[in-house]
């Protein structure tokens, strides 16, 4: 750690050692697969972080909002996906980007395809989103003729390119255990292999894309997929050491926070550090819930997680911590701990500024 990073609030650190380890090892796994990296932005948000996944031949990119691809795209990115469905009110930005960029959006009906072809001023790709289980967004997998008249009116369109299909099997980051990721993992192959299949003789040149973390992180087949798209293994967190992901020396991003308080009739110390910071996204665990997990923060970045500790609560501001006997003694008043977030892109998200271990600060959409 570099001892010249005062960390007087709540402070962002990534390791970027650990991040282009797992940069390089999903590239890998894509590059044996034979199938497209096109890696998920959103998570880092980070024109600095972005020039990591270009040094390892990452050409292709997704992002999550038009503003996210407008950042991008003014550094340097020039064939962006945006994996939400399209908003039409931000018709005057999506017009500035297709001008200037190759744009890939999502479209899931036809009166959005029929928007887009009337009222752009420069032609994008598209692809449909399908629902394969996740059941957030996207025409569901079995309502095939749904799928079909949405194919044709993209294919007689004069603005719209039909790219192929896209999918997000979001339930895995609910998962127990590698077991159901395996098995989700499984359907959406199947899903997406049957509908490229079914066009197959009309329209060959289709892609399958698909995108998170916990299936691309534990499995190596991509049967029947052209294209993946995970973002959340480039800094990890604590969801994905818990659902299998990752082992929590692959988390590559820890929020330090100052510790002001400490109360030992109940065993609880106070941190700077709430859910203005981290959000308030948990982990159930029995009767309790887990906001975060402790690590100490050391002359290599952090330590692995901490035994006998964890983020029990959090306001806007505070955090609270509940520990053991050992660990109260072991943290001290105006210490930084280091906490393990639950969601690493909702943390970024919420955080106004980045900073490497080694003091260096990253550039960050704001």
């Amino acid at each position: 750690m570099n001892n010249n990073l005062l960390m007087k609030e709540p402070t962002l650190l990534v390791d970027k050692q650990k991040c282009v380890a797992n940069i390089k090892m999903m590239k890998a796994k894509a590059d044996k697969a034979e199938i497209v990296f096109r890696p998920h932005f959103k998570t880092h948000q980070s024109a600095t972080v972005g020039e990591w996944f270009r040094e390892e031949g990452v050409e292709k990119i997704t992002v999550s909002s038009v503003r996210m691809a407008k950042y991008f795209a003014e550094h340097g990115w020039n064939d962006i996906t945006i994996a939400f469905p399209v908003n039409i009110l931000e018709l005057d930005d999506i017009n500035s980007l297709a001008e200037k960029i190759t744009l890939n959006l999502l479209v899931e009906t036809v009166g959005v395809a029929r928007f887009l072809d009337s009222y752009l001023n420069a032609d994008v790709n598209v692809f449909i989103k399908i629902d394969s289980g996740y059941h957030r967004t996207g025409i569901w997998c079995e309502n095939v003729t749904e799928i079909e008249t949405l194919v044709e009116e993209i294919n007689s369109s004069e603005r719209l390119t039909l790219l192929g299909f896209l999918t997000h099997s979001g339930q895995n980051y609910n998962a127990e255990d590698e077991k159901e990721i395996i098995a989700n993992h499984g359907q959406a192959l199947r899903i997406m292999s049957e509908i490229k299949a079914y066009f197959k003789e009309k329209y060959p040149n289709l892609i399958a894309s698909i995108g998170d973390t916990p299936a691309c992180s534990r499995v190596d087949e991509f049967y029947g997929i052209d294209e993946i798209r995970p973002g959340n293994f480039v800094f990890y967190d604590l969801q994905g050491f818990i659902n299998g992901s990752c082992h929590d020396t692959d988390i590559a991003a820890i929020v330090a926070c100052p510790v002001v308080a400490k109360h030992q009739e109940r065993n609880e110390i106070i941190i700077y550090g709430g859910g203005v910071h981290l959000s308030k996204e948990f982990i159930p665990t029995g009767e309790e819930k887990l906001f975060g997990s402790l690590v100490k923060l050391d002359d290599n970045g952090w330590t692995q997680i901490l035994a006998g500790g964890y983020l029990a609560s959090l306001s806007q501001e505070h955090g609270v911590i509940k520990v053991n006997d050992d660990l109260f003694k072991e943290i001290d008043m105006g210490e930084q701990i280091g906490i393990i977030p639950v969601h690493s892109c909702m943390t970024v998200s919420c955080m106004p500024q980045m900073f490497s271990t080694d003091g260096e600060e990253l550039d960050l959409m704001k």
